[in-house]
Formats: structure tokens, sequence, C-alpha cells
């Protein structure tokens, strides 16, 4: 008979850093190692070893090696087309703004409008 496990105790989920994710992944890369013999030695899931692997490929421990906050893909995604929408609308009004200007340049060559201020009813002359 194999020996049985009795869990007494509410079980709580380890937290790994992301150096101990690191060390994890780079041990399962040595040479004579695998994913599997990692995973028993440090009772983690094969499959968790697999995606904190991936994770690392794909450069996401680095960025939270650094403290840096981890962002979803998603909120990225609508950050980058609020934007695009955000350049979109300033470059229209940078060219309405460049329009007005000519329109002014063209009539004070006309002398349509005149450079002097215009006189209150206070400031008679």
């Amino acid at each position: 008979m194999s020996p049985v496990e009795v869990i007494t105790s509410v079980q709580r989920r380890r937290h790994w850093t992301a150096e101990q994710k690191r060390a994890l992944v780079e041990e399962a890369e040595q040479p004579g190692m695998s994913i599997s013999l990692v995973a028993r030695k440090y009772e983690v899931h094969p499959n968790q070893l697999f995606r904190w692997r991936k994770l690392m490929q794909d450069g996401a421990l680095v960025a939270a090696g650094a403290e840096d906050q981890v962002v979803p893909l998603s909120e990225v995604k609508a950050l980058k087309v609020k934007i695009r929408e955000l350049e979109r609308l300033l470059g229209k009004k940078t060219m309405e703004v460049e329009i007005l200007k000519d329109a002014i340049e063209i009539a004070r060559e006309k002398k349509l409008i005149s450079r002097v201020p215009l006189l209150t009813k206070d400031d008679t002359p």
C-alpha cells in the first residue's frame, strides 16, 4: 500500500518571486534536468514551470523582477486606440489653426482686419 497524506489544515497558495521563478526555470534548462524533475523537487506542478518558462521567453518576468507594473494586453490595446484617436483630433485641430492663421493673414493683406486693436465705447479718440 502507498502512504496516504491527510491534510488537516487549509492549504494556502505559495507565492513565488520573479527571481525564484527564474531560478527554477533556469535549473530545469540545465543539462540532465527536466521540467518534471524540477517540479517534483520543489513540489510545483509541471504546467506551472512551463507557464513560467513561456513568460520568461516573452519577457514578462523581467518586468516583474524590475518591479514595474504589468498591464493587461487588453488595456494596452484600448489605450493605443485612444492615443490614435487623440492624435487624429490633434492633427485636425492643428490643421484648423493653420487655416485660420492663413485666413487672418489674407484678411490683413486685403485690409479687412486692422492691425490696431478695436476701440471700445469708453476709448473715444
